[in-house]
């Protein structure tokens, strides 16, 4: 299965919270990575504010980095390009949702994922609207399937 996760998403490998059981299964089951480029500053953005608000130490920050940058070592990182750009464009158009959050589906669309997963509700209507597989992880605790599987025959 090739799987696009957003920063919502993948973050929770991270910080433990509601979802953070599901995304190791999400990953587990996936034959191909993907990732928008914005994912890692998203990440290290959020470790840092944790940092200044001295939930994190700075050990803790240093060997989450360390292992954020192992982990999305060998996934493939969908760059920002003029087809990118077009899809986000149009996303934005239909859908509530922010640019930089645009991005993420706009990545799984390009890369033709078989299912994008997020703990965005905005990203999650958009990228359903668009046509993806979508899987929704985060405040209750379990995965919720917003979008049935493809049957299988």
């Amino acid at each position: 299965m090739k799987l696009l996760v957003d920063s919502s998403a993948f973050a929770k490998r991270y910080v433990q919270e509601d979802g953070s059981e599901e995304i190791e299964i999400f990953l587990q089951r996936a034959s191909e990575l993907a990732l928008c480029i914005i994912l890692v500053p998203e990440i290290i953005s959020g470790l840092n504010r944790r940092l200044r608000e001295r939930i994190l130490s700075t050990n803790d920050y240093r060997r989450l980095k360390s292992q954020l940058l192992e982990d999305v070592h060998d996934a493939t990182v969908i760059q920002i390009t003029p087809s990118v750009i077009s899809h986000s464009v149009k996303l934005l158009e239909n859908n509530v949702l922010r640019a930089m959050d645009s991005f993420h589906v706009a990545c799984a669309l390009e890369w033709q994922s078989d299912l994008f997963v997020t703990s965005d509700k905005r990203q999650l209507m958009a990228a359903k609207n668009a046509g993806l597989l979508t899987e929704f992880i985060g405040q209750s605790g379990k995965g919720e399937i917003l979008t049935p599987p493809p049957h299988t025959t």
